[in-house]
This record gives structure tokens, sequence and C-alpha cells, in this order.
């Protein structure tokens, strides 16, 4: 019985190789039917990156605020006295559990 399917068998290996790989290309990690989930990742991280861009842009103006050459008082007190721990009488402090 085994000889007489012994010529198939590299057709049968090839055969369920082929299904293999054409599964992968639908339902793998780069396959055809994942697109969406790409597409939805790729605006989720576009707009990680918008918002990263503008927080770094932020700390740019306030680090070149705090420079010798355009010191700005208002950023200096501010920062000051949130290294210092003091606050104005009228601040409102709202204290946060670590």
């Amino acid at each position: 019985m085994l000889a007489r399917l012994r010529p198939f068998t590299p057709t049968a290996f090839l055969a369920l190789l082929l299904i293999y790989f054409t599964v992968q290309g639908f339902t793998g990690e780069g396959g055809l039917l994942r697109r969406d989930q790409r597409s939805a990742a790729l605006i989720a991280k576009t707009r990680e990156l918008a918002q990263v861009t503008r927080e770094g842009r932020d700390l740019e103006i306030r680090a070149q605020l705090l420079r010798d050459e355009s010191l700005s008082a208002d950023l200096l007190e501010e920062r000051a006295r949130s290294l210092l721990g003091f606050a104005d009488p009228r601040d409102y402090v709202i204290r946060l559990k670590p």
C-alpha cells in the first residue's frame, strides 16, 4: 500500500507547503486580511507622533525662555516655586497621591 503512494509523496508535500503559504499570505502577520488592523495601527501611531512632536516643540520653547539671552520672569518664577516647593497665597494647590 505504501509502495503505491510513494510516487505521490513529493506532490503531497508541495501541495501542503503551497496551502501553508497561501493561508499565511491571507491571515499571517502581514497578510491581506490584516490590512485594516495595520491601517488602524498606522493612524494611531501617526496621532501619537503628532502629539509627541507638539510636546517637543512646547518643551523647546520653554527651554528657550529659560536661556540667558531671552529670560522670561514668569517662567523663571514658576520653575523656582516648583523646585523650592513654595506657593503664592493666591495659588490653588491640588495635592495628588504619589
